[in-house]
């Protein structure tokens, strides 16, 4: 159980504008890849479930990502397989794993070579997670504000006695 001295930290929903320009730039200037990938996730296409492209999540912005089963699809570019690249890759993944997401990675080579088996790599790792509500964000904050506050409970002290203490 939480410790009720501790506060409960609120959740970050805030994209700055600066990020939200870079996410909208990266849908201008998507891969042959990433337009393909698109095209097969876009219009809940894939088991009827809802993806974004381009996504902000913290500090980086996912290629696609389905909010309701917390899955981020990435698809990489050969700049992707530098030992440099790979360890940023990874605090990148770790990062978007710390807020709930799994992450699947694919390379612009798989997607337009084997477009079907990644599309099914994907089904497969929809049907594995579990469905998470996605509430509003004003839903969802009210939801951890409320859940912060403390209840009023009744303790030992302070109950009445039962009439039937009485002689």
């Amino acid at each position: 159980m939480d410790d009720p001295k501790q506060p409960t930290p609120k959740p970050s929903w805030n994209v700055s504008p600066s990020q939200r320009r870079h996410a909208r730039e990266l849908r201008k200037k998507s891969t042959d890849a990433e337009r393909l990938m698109w095209g097969e996730l876009r219009d809940k296409k894939l088991n009827g479930f809802s993806f974004k492209r381009q996504v902000p999540i913290g500090p980086y912005i996912a290629d696609f990502a389905c909010h309701a089963k917390k899955l981020v699809v990435e698809i990489d570019g050969g700049q992707h397989f530098s030992d440099d690249s790979e360890r940023e890759d990874a605090a990148r993944i770790a990062a978007i794993e710390a807020r709930g997401f799994r992450v699947v990675r694919f390379s612009n080579a798989e997607v337009m070579g084997n477009r079907e088996g990644v599309l099914q790599s994907i089904a497969t790792e929809l049907a594995a997670r579990a469905l998470t509500p996605t509430l509003s964000r004003k839903r969802e904050r009210e939801r951890v504000e409320r859940a912060a506050k403390p209840r009023l409970t009744q303790t030992d002290s302070t109950q009445r006695p039962s009439s039937d203490d009485s002689d």
